[in-house]
Order: structure tokens, then C-alpha cells, then sequence
């Protein structure tokens, strides 16, 4: 490949995954090195799978996929001496999260018998804090939703605010080895090196963008990473596999990824503008884009908060009788109003709040939009019943009471009575808490450092003793 002007003082990132924990390959990693690589960054957070992660301060990641992960970037990285940076630590990144990334990177520093220099970055937030910023007019609400009350920020289990890159750099500036973020913009920790060392502002992060989530924006995303080659006027994104490619397609198709607009995407202090960005193959493997664009913005970091609510129970079944399969939606209406009455009259003052779900898998129960009509029945279904009640208890004795009815009603009065299969005993699966999200707003701030806490490990501490004590 022949560099053009704008490409001549690039600088490369390793993005090995689209989350830490999903899977690294070191031949991979070794072969973005060799391409020159000045850093390796990763992701290692989202919001995908719902709040329940973030009310509860927990990773949707095993710790033994982290391990292995980082047991990897962590030996290449320093076998190169170049930094490694990870991205909302811990699913969420709550302070939790980034201390549970801290514990595993400082495990894996004693296993290779090394001492890198470790800056944790924290952004994890106070009600309290967040309240008197309301009350200055300091938090605004993104839409559906309107002006945050008192009561839903005190509501949070855990609100933390989004960082851009700047925290990243100060912390590599100051000479760390590895940086573990709390909650950062996906993009953000893959821009820091590029901003810090000169790249084009909308070229790093436009880059970011497009390789946040490693080999999706891949032709055959399956085969892992990508790498970033960032310039002033250009950038290119290359994937990591030899036998894999990244197109004009697939990259620019990226932009849609979580985004609202095709064109524009806000980060902290400013917005991208892609509209006028040019896509061209470079060779069969990668892509070169050009004619990116950035305007400077007041910088804002997005707040993300999320509670406990009621809970829930859960029973299945599975259905293959041909009435029934016929006249599906007709089945469903009588299921709910008889398994609704049944808890009412059960219950009594006892069901001032509950509701009853039943979601019917292979006919509906992913979209719950009616069926057109002329769709042929399936040959079989599965139905699920999901009570939510304010306690797990009341939710349990609600299912229970329903039990008979959701495995032997009939589709309509003088059938036989029938018996739908059901996979599990105890039919009632109890599902504990539901959580929901409360906060789509951003916070405005004086500069990116006012929300971030950071903090030095001492790489003595990689002795787990050190930690418990």
C-alpha cells in the first residue's frame, strides 16, 4: 500500500474486541504491532443489556473472559511499551466496575511479573452533587424525556457521567501504562492517543466511531479486531485478520450503529459531521475516509441512572395443539383475562398492583405486533408468563395461583380439558427485581476533568494480600 501525504503521520490503534471479555486473539494483537501500533484500546461497557448492570453495580461479563483477555493485551502491550486503555470498566462503569477491572489487571501483572503504572479513572456520581446542579439550570433532558425531579436522581441506584478522551490523556501524559476507565463514550477511549498525538480532531473521532465495536464494522465481523490509522486528514480502518476486510460499505454503514443520524454523532465538546465523508477502498482489505468535520461545542458528559423496581416470576410452556395454533391471538386474550381474574380474585386487597404478561415465542413474542393476517400457524409455540408484583413472595404465590390455568386452559369451553407441556419443576422460575433506567439527560461542566476522579495504583499492589488487607 502507498501512504498518501495525509496518511504519512498516522498513528495506529488496536481495537482487538468490540468488549473486553468477548474474546481476543494474541496473533491478532501481534499483527496490529507489527503494523505499528502506538496503543492498544478497548471497550469493556454498554448499555445493551438493559440497566439492570449499572442498579447493581455489576459486570455482564464472566471475570474468567476478562482474565483471559487481558492476560493477553496486558503481556503484548508491554512486550511493546505501548499503553493499553479500557473503557467503562465492569459493564457499567460504576466505581464497582473499575475496581473489579482493577483487581484482575493487578492479578494478571503478578502472574507475567510485571509492574506497570495503573490510573484508574472514576466517574461514578452524587445525588446529592447532582441535585444542586439541577437546581442551576446545569442539567438538561434529551428527548422523550423532560426535566429530571429531586426524587428520581435520589431514585438511583448508580448514576455515572459519560468521560470523552481528555482524562485518558492526562493520565498517559503522566505516564501510565494502563488506563481503566469508568463510564467513557465508546468513542472516546479510542480517540485519546490519535487527539493526544496530533491526529485530526474529526478524523480520530470519526475513526473511533466506526471501529467502537471492533469487527462489526467488518465484512465478516466473526473474525475479530480491527485497526485504527489515524492522520490529520484522513484515516483508514484495517481489520485485524488477513483474510477478513473492511469496505466503504461496512464502514459507513457504521454510523447508523446506535445513532439516530446517519451524518452527525455528539460526543463530549463537540459534534462529528460525516456528510460530506468520502469512503474509498485503499486496497481489497481497507478502506481510507476522508472529508470528515468537527465543531467544537460547551462540553457536556450524558448522565445514565437506573433503580430497582417490583419483581417478577416466570413459567413456560410449550404448545403444539392445532386449535390452538390456529387461533393464536384468540388463545392469548382468553389466557390473559382468565390468569388476570384469577389473581384478582385470589388476591384481593392484595392485588392493588401486579400485571401479567404472556409473550407467545415463534408466533409473536419477540415484536408483540399483531400478526398479519393469512400468516400460516407455526407447528408449535412457546408461551411465557411473566407476573410482576411489588415482592418476589407476592410474585411467587401469583404464579402458583395461576399454575393450573396456564398449563390446562382450553382454547374454548367444552373442549377437553388439555395439558400443555411445560419444560421445568417447579413450574415458577422467581426472576428477582426489575430495573429500569431513569436518566437520558447531560450535565453541563466547566471542563472534562470536573466529574472524573483519578487515581495512581501503586503496582505493588499487584499482590492480592496488598488488596485484601
Amino acid at each position: 500500500m502507498t501512504e498518501s501525504a495525509e496518511m504519512s503521520d498516522r498513528i495506529s490503534i488496536i481495537v482487538p474486541t468490540g468488549m473486553l471479555g468477548g474474546g481476543v486473539s494474541r496473533a491478532q494483537v501481534q499483527y496490529g504491532l507489527r503494523r505499528g501500533a502506538s496503543a492498544i484500546a478497548v471497550d469493556s461497557g454498554s448499555t445493551d443489556s438493559g440497566p439492570a448492570y449499572l442498579a447493581r453495580g455489576v459486570s455482564k461479563m464472566n471475570r474468567e473472559s476478562i482474565k483471559r483477555d487481558l492476560q493477553i493485551l496486558m503481556a503484548e502491550a508491554h512486550r511493546a511499551k505501548i499503553p493499553l486503555l479500557v473503557g467503562t470498566c465492569g459493564t457499567s462503569g460504576t466505581d464497582s466496575g473499575v475496581d473489579w477491572t482493577r483487581d484482575i489487571v493487578l492479578e494478571v501483572a503478578t502472574e507475567l511479573s510485571i509492574g506497570p503504572k495503573i490510573v484508574c479513572l472514576y466517574s461514578e456520581q452524587k445525588a446529592d452533587e447532582l441535585i444542586r446542579k439541577n437546581s442551576r439550570g446545569e442539567i438538561t433532558p434529551l428527548p422523550p424525556l423532560g426535566p429530571i425531579s429531586d426524587a428520581d436522581l435520589k431514585s438511583c441506584e448508580h448514576i455515572v457521567a459519560l468521560m470523552g478522551p481528555e482524562p485518558y490523556i492526562a493520565a498517559l501524559q503522566a505516564g501510565a501504562d494502563i488506563v481503566l476507565g469508568g463510564r467513557t463514550t465508546d468513542t472516546a477511549v479510542l480517540a485519546a492517543v490519535p487527539l493526544m498525538r496530533g491526529a485530526g480532531v474529526a478524523q480520530a473521532w470519526h475513526a473511533a466511531k466506526i471501529a467502537e465495536c471492533g469487527g462489526l464494522c467488518t465484512v465478516n465481523p466473526s473474525l475479530g479486531g480491527v485497526l485504527m490509522h489515524v492522520g490529520r486528514d484522513a484515516f483508514e480502518i484495517e481489520p485485524l485478520d488477513i483474510d477478513n476486510q473492511c469496505s466503504p460499505e461496512t464502514l459507513s454503514a457504521h454510523l447508523l450503529y446506535e445513532n439516530s443520524d446517519p451524518f452527525t454523532l455528539t460526543e463530549p465538546g463537540g459534534v462529528l459531521d460525516a456528510s460530506d465523508a468520502e469512503y474509498r477502498w485503499v486496497d481489497n482489505r481497507i478502506t481510507r475516509v476522508t472529508g470528515s468535520r468537527w465543531t467544537p461545542k460547551p462540553y457536556t458528559m450524558k448522565l445514565e441512572g437506573a433503580r430497582g423496581g417490583d419483581f417478577q416470576t416466570i413459567m413456560f410452556i410449550g404448545i403444539e395443539d392445532p386449535e390452538v395454533l390456529a387461533n393464536l391471538d384468540e388463545f392469548h386474550d382468553l389466557m390473559q383475562k382468565t390468569l388476570t381474574g384469577r389473581i384478582r380474585k385470589t388476591f384481593g386487597d392484595e392485588a392493588v398492583r401486579f400485571d401479567v404478561s404472556l409473550r407467545i415465542y415463534g408466533w409473536n413474542g419477540t415484536s408483540g405486533r399483531p400478526v398479519p393476517r393469512g400468516t400460516v400457524p407455526p407447528r408449535d409455540v412457546g408461551v411465557m408468563f411473566v407476573v410482576t408484583a411489588p415482592t418476589q413472595d407476592l410474585a411467587n404465590r401469583m404464579a402458583k395461583a395461576c399454575n393450573p390455568y396456564f398449563f390446562h386452559t382450553p382454547l374454548r369451553p367444552g373442549i377437553e380439558m388439555p395439558s400443555y407441556a411445560f419444560p421445568f419443576t417447579p413450574a415458577e422460575i422467581p426472576r428477582g427485581q426489575v430495573y429500569e433506567f431513569v436518566l437520558n439527560h447531560v450535565v453541563h461542566t466547566s471542563d472534562a476533568f470536573e466529574l472524573v476522579r483519578s487515581v495512581s495504583v501503586d503496582p505493588a499492589r499487584a499482590n492480592k494480600g496488598a488488596l485484601d488487607a
